[in-house]
């Protein structure tokens, strides 16, 4: 008996753990700390710390939230299917506890900081919850609308660190929000078949087609000049603009591939570039300000 008293034990810690998805979390929050860097924020200082621990249980109670509100499509699609909740290692009344619990302490740590944190910190949950998830199921939208608080974590972290919400802080916000377009989209051409199991229709145009795989051609090409809006600005200088028109052109050559021939291989070639571009971007960006 103690030793399923321990494993059960085990199952739901790992369980609550699922529940925050931290590999998700550590790439928002890798966002937030390079705004914060280049805010000039300090690194020693509580603020930091408070933003990096917030950051976490803010996405992490987000994330939970989502997979209780779609537990029943989880369980339809292979890559959700061993989720906490249609395993019934964790049950809703636990998810949800736990997910009230972690959002109100990482809103608590952002509101510590300014209020400009905590109203930001508020404001992705609630678009993240209660729009994007249920909208998902209802048209190809729900992307554009996912793409907003996608793309608060560097505007977040810059206000974070001096709170000044101007222009620098809404440059970083539009170069995460271009990027998640050829990142979510080649993630969803990849996933298409196991979406189409839960009710999914997330590519531009519905369908794997030429219409999508145009579109995600085309917004991977906005991210050239996006990408040198920090140089444009005088945030950064040349060698941040160089390096962002190359990563962008080397990111750009699977979409191209993906939209003449419509293979699965180039989807997968720019979504793995993708989770490269932006730790390369924002490290020259932060390296090279002026």
């Amino acid at each position: 008996m103690e030793i399923i008293s321990k494993l059960s034990f085990t199952l739901k810690i790992r369980g609550y753990v699922a529940l925050l998805k931290l590999r998700l979390s550590s790439l928002v929050v890798m966002s937030a700390f390079f705004g914060f860097l280049l805010a000039d924020g300090d690194l020693t200082s509580y603020v930091f710390l408070n933003l990096i621990f917030g950051g976490i249980l803010i996405t992490g109670s987000s994330n939970g939230f989502n997979q209780i509100i779609e537990y029943k499509t989880d369980e339809l699609m292979t890559r959700t299917s061993s989720r906490p909740l249609p395993t019934k290692v964790l049950s809703i009344t636990e998810a949800l506890s736990f997910c009230i619990v972690t959002g109100f302490l990482g809103l608590y740590l952002l509101a510590s900081i300014n209020s400009s944190s905590f109203i930001l910190g508020l404001l992705a949950m609630v678009i993240y919850t209660v729009i994007y998830t249920p909208l998902k199921k209802i048209t190809p939208f729900a992307v554009f609308v996912g793409a907003i608080p996608g793309s608060i974590p560097p505007l977040l972290g810059y206000v974070a660190g001096n709170d000044n919400f101007g222009l620098e802080a809404g440059i970083l916000f539009i170069v995460q929000f271009f990027w998640q377009f050829p990142h979510f989209w080649a993630l969803a051409w990849k996933l298409d078949d196991d979406y189409k199991k839960a009710g999914f229709r997330l590519l531009p145009s519905g369908e794997r087609n030429k219409k999508s795989a145009f579109q995600i051609m085309l917004y991977s090409a906005f991210l050239i000049p996006v990408s040198m809006l920090p140089w444009a600005s005088e945030m950064t200088g040349s060698w941040s603009m160089i390096t962002a028109v190359l990563i962008s052109l080397i990111m750009y050559y699977p979409s191209v591939k993906l939209y003449f021939t419509l293979d699965k291989k180039y989807a997968t070639q720019l979504m793995f570039m993708s989770f490269l571009y932006l730790p390369i971007l924002f490290t020259m960006y932060c390296f090279n300000q002026i």
